[in-house]
């Protein structure tokens, strides 16, 4: 069988799955599970610190290694934007230690961003074993489901052409969304014998004017 044709055959048993409970995320562990989804609705004093982060002119790109025991001091001290916006650093704390657990880390790499455009525009896959992605406010990642990707239309495959023309998807209405708020594993090409299996997605555009704040947790040991 040809390389083609082993990714298309993989594909078909590549799913997601979601819940409103945390638990949902060690679905991630299941080999047909390339995206575990936790709906979750972020706390009200969490809303207020985004908010406060949001409406600042000021910027604000956190890329740091963290350990559990000490992120939301470290968080905390990194940019005076943070300097007050507890109920946000304990949740993202929070987030960090789950994701240790979870792959029994002792750190992880982290960045808290606040953009304005669209960090990876276009369809792909991340050569990662497993990142976690959350927005906390504006639009959120977008992804496809495995079988309705043709994965010979990736990156240089696109010919440069955008992805709704580029034929990566059988249609538009294929694109799937994350919402603010959601707490999101997504499996790369880097997990243990998943070559073809990793998670198509990309940055969702955002419109002038407004910015999104965007967390990812990856893997350091």
């Amino acid at each position: 069988m040809n390389s083609t044709l082993a990714a298309e055959k993989i594909s078909l048993y590549r799913t997601s799955s979601s819940s409103v409970e945390p638990s949902v995320l060690t679905d991630i562990y299941q080999e047909n599970v390339n995206i575990a989804i936790w709906q979750n609705q972020l706390s009200k004093a969490v809303i207020e610190n985004v908010k406060q982060v949001e409406t600042s002119h000021k910027p604000l790109n956190v890329v740091m290694t963290a350990e559990p025991q000490n992120i939301v001091k470290h968080l905390s001290e990194y940019t005076l934007l943070l300097e007050n916006k507890r109920a946000l650093c304990e949740y993202v704390g929070l987030l960090v230690d789950m994701f240790c657990t979870l792959f029994e880390l002792k750190r992880v790499g982290l960045r808290l961003t606040k953009l304005d455009r669209a960090m990876c525009p276009k369809f792909h896959v991340d050569k990662v074993p497993c990142r976690l992605v959350t927005t906390f406010t504006g639009v959120a990642t977008q992804w496809l489901p495995h079988d309705v990707v043709d994965f010979s239309k990736l990156g240089a495959g696109s010919n440069g052409l955008p992805d709704e023309s580029s034929g990566v998807m059988s249609s538009p209405v294929d694109i799937q969304h994350l919402n603010a708020g959601d707490v999101a594993l997504l499996k790369g090409t880097g997990w243990f014998d998943n070559e073809h299996g990793g998670l198509v997605h990309r940055s969702p555009s955002v419109q002038s004017g407004e910015t999104r704040l965007l967390l990812t947790l990856d893997f350091m040991d």
